[in-house]
């Protein structure tokens, strides 16, 4: 992991305090709410700001926030659901791959541009490297998946031991866990490009995996804690 910049860096010249920048950007990563309803929200209770303010604020943040996030990760479990669902980015369908392990805590992400045997490929490279080889994977029966398993094991990256399956009936956890990241990314009215796709999907992944209490800093945020204490005891360096 690169060196964490001082929490009190990240925030320097900001006109806004930390406070608040850290306040939308879990808000605008965790419910289901437009820049504009947020930017709202924020004028309710005195604080006048524009909605693109709002959206860099969570381009610039989400992967410095990733970082220290990182360093409170819990281990998944080895038997993986893996599948793929569709988003639109600038009125183009892209892929999102996507992993959850039995109990629905989630393995790993990533979005391509093509649904393949290489996108594929990639996407189990990462999950690997981030959570360590599988002893399971389910698969649906699209073909390039299985492909990409066997390239895999046949160039020594994956252990041929790993047991690899088909069944649609397992397969439903992870079809399900599509429905929270699709259903946050709805209000978004559109992503603009592939890289802001892949920020704020990061973002909202992370998200997700902090309400599956898939980090150790639940204890250190206390049994009552909000969740903009909880983040703000994440990003403490």
């Amino acid at each position: 992991m690169s060196q964490l910049v001082p929490v009190e860096e990240l925030f320097k010249g900001r006109h806004f305090d930390q406070e608040i920048v850290v306040l939308c950007v879990c808000w605008y990563l965790s419910f289901k709410l437009s820049s504009r309803d947020l930017a709202a929200i924020m004028r309710e209770h005195g604080l006048a700001m524009a909605h693109t303010t709002i959206l860099r604020w969570v381009q610039h943040y989400t992967p410095e926030f990733e970082k220290r996030w990182k360093r409170y990760a819990r281990p998944v479990g080895g038997s993986w659901r893996m599948d793929e669902t569709h988003v639109k980015v600038r009125g183009e369908w892209m892929y999102l791959y996507r992993a959850v392990d039995k109990v629905g805590q989630t393995v790993e992400f990533h979005l391509s541009r093509r649904r393949d045997r290489n996108a594929a490929k990639t996407f189990l490279r990462k999950a690997m490297r981030n959570q360590g080889v599988p002893t399971k994977i389910t698969l649906d029966a699209y073909a390039a998946s299985h492909r990409a398993i066997a390239d895999l094991k046949k160039s020594g990256e994956l252990p041929r031991h790993v047991q690899v399956r088909t069944s649609k009936y397992l397969n439903n956890r992870v079809e399900q866990d599509h429905r929270r990241i699709k259903q946050r990314l709805r209000p978004m009215l559109g992503l603009k490009s592939f890289r802001t796709a892949a920020v704020v999907i990061s973002g909202i992944e992370r998200a997700e995996k902090i309400k599956k209490a898939q980090f150790t800093i639940s204890k250190r945020g206390g049994p009552t804690a909000s969740m903009p204490d909880i983040w703000r005891v994440a990003l403490a360096v």
